[in-house]
């Protein structure tokens, strides 16, 4: 069955899509219909959803129906609308293109892509040691069946000190080992959301968490951040005494996208609040880890937990490598076991031989965490003065930890310039990815995980599409490259 998109649904996602640059050079359609390829560049209008029918869209955006006539007629030129006599209008792609964590892509082109959509570092270098000891240990573990939902007992007692040693004392049965931080995320949700409930998030906040609560069909609300201060305290324990909402996601550590730290004081207060709220914590601990200046790390958000209200989820992606797909959960023991018994009807358990590298890599935290730290601070730091010399109008706040700095543009073309960027072979992650409304259309988050040198032709590229929008170039959809 097509999911449809009504019109004022539709006009929320578009915004002010009559205030983009080039808006004044281009007739009324043409506008209209560069904002509706923006959101399937986006993802924020996914693939075959029917739109509105002319007259309801143009009702909802107070224009005229030859307008939006006009507009579909475009975006069926573009091969980004499909039409049936009949059945209707429903959202489509260019032969030959998809959809990335950002933008638009020809497949086979990847190669000469630079990726700053992905906010993660290549593997260290001791993973190949790690593996290969971990293949030895392996013969212990072939006599059984192999499964084990809640993981491996010394990859649980690995992570239980860590968190132990951070000040908060853990067990091996407050552990669950997961796919990677997302499936930890998801099978806290799957236990603590029914359709329908409360969430509050902040924003901006990771899209993949979004995704995740919308597959919940949880009723999202959200506390904003701000670019150069972060979280406003009393603001976010309001919405939490006002709302009372079943649950409350937050990244205290160098927030994604924002990189901002949540102080001890205000992580206290949090959890008194939820308590008394009947709210649930869900705590992501990614980048955790990630510390760059030096800086004193606040206690983790569980220290201050007395009732069962704080779940923390971690990984990991961000300190070790992304393709291990090793994540977890932290919470009271009975927690534990009730997800494990719902990860039973997902996937039944992680892969032993992955979970023995994790064990070795873990073993050897901290020269390998210390060299990713001074990696990401020379990166940071690259990243901040190609920025300086090359897009000096933008403004940036500089994260003391993490793996990103969100960029404060000098227009509300986010979205605009990631379908610029394409084009020069830089992939972007625009603001709105990271709300909830289409907002966030001033800020752009730029992961700094990759070399010195790309970061500094990424900046170059970027700089010269940006000036480039002021002219009012109209985009182009390009057939992708005959590969044999």
């Amino acid at each position: 069955m097509t999911s449809s998109v009504r019109g004022a649904q539709l006009a929320r996602l578009l915004g002010q899509w009559h205030a983009l640059p080039g808006r004044h050079r281009r007739p009324d359609y043409a506008a209209l219909a560069a904002a509706v390829r923006g959101l399937l560049s986006d993802g924020r209008l996914p693939l075959g959803v029917r739109l509105p029918a002319e007259r309801e869209l143009a009702e909802a955006l107070g224009i005229s129906r030859t307008t939006v006539s006009a507009a579909y007629r475009a975006l069926r030129e573009t091969a980004h609308l499909t039409s049936r006599r009949g059945a209707g209008s429903w959202t489509t792609l260019p032969q030959g293109h998809r959809v990335a964590t950002s933008g638009l892509w020809a497949a086979g082109d990847d190669g000469d892509v630079i990726d700053l959509g992905v906010a993660a570092s290549p593997a260290p270098d001791e993973l190949i040691g790690a593996a290969r000891a971990a293949a030895d240990d392996l013969p212990r573990y072939l006599g059984s069946a192999g499964y084990h939902p809640t993981g491996l007992v010394e990859l649980r007692e690995a992570v239980a000190d860590d968190y132990t040693a951070r000040g908060v004392a853990t067990s091996a049965e407050q552990i669950l080992i997961t796919a990677g931080t997302q499936q930890a995320l998801d099978l806290v949700l799957r236990l603590s959301v029914p359709a329908g409930a409360p969430v509050l998030v902040e924003s901006p906040t990771y899209p993949n968490a979004l995704a995740a609560l919308s597959a919940r069909r949880a009723r999202i609300s959200t506390h904003g951040l701000d670019a150069a201060t972060g979280w406003d305290g009393e603001l976010l324990l309001g919405a939490l005494r006002q709302g009372r909402p079943r649950v409350a996601y937050v990244i205290p550590e160098f927030q994604n996208p924002t990189g901002h730290l949540m102080d001890a004081a205000l992580r206290e207060r949090l959890v008194a609040t939820a308590h008394t709220a009947g709210t649930e914590l869900i705590v992501d601990e990614s980048f955790v880890d990630l510390s760059l200046d030096g800086a004193e790390m606040p206690p983790p958000v569980a220290v201050f937990d007395r009732h069962s209200r704080v779940v923390s989820i971690g990984g990991m992606s961000k300190a070790y490598w992304g393709g291990l797909r090793i994540g977890w959960v932290r919470a009271s023991a009975p927690l534990v076991q009730r997800l494990a018994a719902i990860r039973v009807g997902v996937d039944m358990a992680s892969p032993v031989l992955e979970q023995l590298v994790a064990v070795r890599l873990l073993a050897q935290a901290p020269q390998i965490v210390a060299a990713r730290r001074a990696q990401l601070r020379g990166r940071r730091d690259a990243l901040l003065g190609a920025l300086r010399d090359h897009l000096p109008e933008w403004t940036v706040t500089v994260p003391a930890g993490g793996v990103m700095l969100w960029a404060e543009l000098d227009g509300p073309i986010s979205s605009a310039l990631s379908r610029a960027a394409e084009d020069v072979g830089v992939r972007l992650a625009p603001g709105p990815r990271f709300g909830l409304d289409g907002t966030l259309e001033r800020f752009l988050r730029l992961p700094f995980a990759l070399d010195e040198e790309t970061l500094t032709e990424a900046v170059k590229r970027i700089a010269s599409v940006r000036y480039d929008l002021d002219r009012g170039a109209r985009p182009t959809w390009r057939a992708p490259a005959v590969i044999a």
